[in-house]
């Protein structure tokens, strides 16, 4: 027999967390890790409109390290889970920085702010830049309150810089400039 979607625990506003603990489904961690939910989401749409490469690539392996996230935010580190959670580690956020440089020099130096948008990919791609932010500020917060882990709230930061930078990138491949603001 096939295992239901719906498992009717949380119908009273409390969900559970890897490990175990109940919470409320209100509560800090799972505002940080439902926005990194939505993040990913919305990745999932840019990634269907960039269809260069190395943008296209780059994305899809950005949603599989947003799930890795999202679990490591499921799972408090104390008490100490039972069994091996995937965490965010310094890795990660290395390869982030390591995507932006390689794009930054496919790139013309940024002389000043530029306004979302231009292609498909490159304005959702903005979008999740904002939703990232997002994501970095509830994360933050949480971390305020509780050990996350030291890579968590660098692992946002550098996403959104990445995102900003793929934007940018995904204009380029597609022959379009950025919008530079004009105040």
């Amino acid at each position: 027999m096939a295992l239901k979607i719906y498992t009717k625990t949380g119908d009273t506003g409390q969900t559970g967390l890897f490990g175990g603990q109940r919470c409320s489904k209100a509560d800090l961690r799972i505002d940080a890790y439902g926005t990194v939910d939505e993040l990913n989401a919305v990745i999932g749409v840019a990634r269907m409109h960039a269809t260069t490469d190395p943008v296209a690539a780059d994305i899809e392996k950005l949603s599989s390290l947003l799930f890795t996230l999202g679990s490591d935010l499921a799972t408090p580190l104390t008490p100490a889970p039972a069994y091996a959670i995937p965490r965010i580690d310094e890795t990660h956020v290395a390869w982030l920085e390591n995507r932006i440089d390689a794009y930054d020099e496919n790139l013309e130096p940024l002389k000043n702010f530029i306004l979302p948008g231009g292609s498909a990919a490159a304005a959702h791609l903005h979008v999740a830049r904002t939703v990232c932010r997002r994501a970095e500020r509830l994360t933050v917060s949480l971390a305020e309150r509780e050990d996350i882990g030291e890579h968590v709230v660098k692992f946002l930061n550098r996403c959104s810089d990445y995102l900003f930078t793929a934007a940018r990138l995904a204009n380029h491949l597609q022959g379009i400039a950025d919008v530079p603001w004009k105040p």
